[in-house]
């Protein structure tokens, strides 16, 4: 059926509010000591929880020496952009010839290897691909920062710091099994390798497929593309099926139907109006599907299945899943999107965007706090204030939506 990934047929031959890819999170001690002690009398009590997991004092002794804060990850944590990135900014920075020139390169190069990855774990070349060139851009940047610093940094800051060491203990395992090496380096919050794998990650789904006994995401193509897909696997990827599609919406096309909430079956979306970007029929079956807005009732809208959803678990980003998406149909022939994109786009600042949460919140709408972040209950809150002012309701920021709820005041 048509909804199903196509690739196969059409090129049959080849195969970043932190969100930090896979969340793997390893259990805690009870006991674990306060972050507001010095960092090497804090460092010690790590040294201690990870002796008592198995690791070998000679291993640690090794592993921490040296180990000390590092400022400039502080920093990184802390720095939040003066804009928000729009939907055309974001998936121009995600997504540019070269980038899909090397793609292409890179899938001809392991073409062998990726459709080994695909046939034994279900997840295309072209998804696999796609992963690969937004974490690192096909390897060229996996990061300048000691990971069991960085991570020993943000472990002991108390902002974060039950995540951290979650982290910092799940490294040293990897590192004392021998697929890391304890020296390597990844970016500021600690994710390593060709598809930046935080820690816990690593560790709970890197895959040895060379059968080595190491599992390494640096220079083993076999272990690299079968940690990405494995991770997906296991998050629920349907083998063949595509992520999504863009699509066109019907005159007078109630906004309170789009929304990852919002699911109805292919046929259900076909009754209601919705169309193939050219005005084609839908697909037939009864797959289920969301329409989603991320840029507002007058930008594209996209009709977006199960695989949308598990790229959503490697990082939560909406913008992030269909630049995946969007950059895999590019590998293997697709055109830019169809929808014509605006004159010019203006950004919301994070002080704009605070200053819309605190309006929403005034009236009632929980927004989530005033953070600056553009995040499912801001939009929520935004579709909810849109509705009881008769305004589109598509939950999309915008200068003219936080000049209204200015008005309100």
């Amino acid at each position: 059926m048509a909804f199903f990934d196509m690739s196969r047929s059409t090129f049959i031959s080849m195969a970043a509010v932190l969100v930090l890819g896979a969340g793997f999170t390893a259990p805690l001690s009870a006991a674990e000591p306060s972050s507001s002690a010095p960092f090497s009398q804090w460092l010690e009590g790590v040294r201690k929880e990870a002796s008592a997991a198995g690791i070998s004092g000679n291993f640690l002794d090794v592993a921490l020496a040296g180990v000390q804060p590092i400022k400039r990850v502080i920093e990184l944590d802390r720095r939040q952009p003066e804009f928000t990135l729009t939907f055309w900014k974001y998936l121009d920075n995600a997504i540019n010839p070269a980038r899909i020139r090397r793609g292409r390169e890179m899938m001809a190069k392991h073409q062998k290897q990726l459709q080994v990855t695909a046939r034994r774990y279900g997840v295309q070349p072209r998804f696999i691909a796609a992963f690969w060139g937004l974490e690192s851009n096909y390897g060229t940047h996996t990061g300048v920062f000691p990971v069991l610093g960085a991570v020993a940094t943000l472990a002991h800051d108390k902002r974060r710091s039950r995540f951290f060491r979650a982290q910092l203990l799940a490294a040293l395992t990897i590192m004392n099994r021998g697929d890391v090496n304890i020296r390597v380096k990844g970016s500021w919050a600690g994710a390593m390798g060709n598809f930046q794998f935080i820690p816990t990650t690593y560790k709970g789904f890197a895959v040895d497929a060379d059968g080595d006994g190491k599992r390494d995401m640096w220079n083993s193509y076999p272990d690299m593309f079968a940690s990405a897909a494995n991770y997906l696997s296991r998050s629920g990827w349907r083998s063949g099926w595509t992520w999504g599609r863009e699509v066109q919406l019907p005159k007078g096309f109630k906004l309170e139907h789009s929304g990852l909430k919002i699911r109805k079956s292919l046929s259900q979306w076909q009754a209601l109006g919705v169309r193939a970007i050219g005005g084609g029929r839908l697909p037939n079956g009864d797959a289920e599907a969301s329409v989603i807005l991320p840029a507002g009732y007058s930008g594209p809208a996209f009709l977006i299945y199960k695989n949308y959803r598990t790229i959503l678990t490697w990082n939560r980003s909406i913008l992030y899943a269909i630049a995946v998406g969007h950059l895999a149909d590019r590998l293997v022939g697709a055109g830019p999107l169809k929808t014509k994109r605006p004159a010019n786009e203006v950004a919301l600042s994070r002080v704009d965007v605070k200053d819309m949460q605190r309006l929403l919140a005034a009236l009632g709408y929980d927004a989530g706090g005033s953070d600056g972040v553009i995040g499912p209950m801001t939009r929520t809150a935004i579709k909810a204030f849109q509705h009881k002012s008769l305004l589109p309701a598509d939950g999309y920021p915008t200068m003219g939506l936080l000049e209204r709820l200015r008005g309100t005041k």
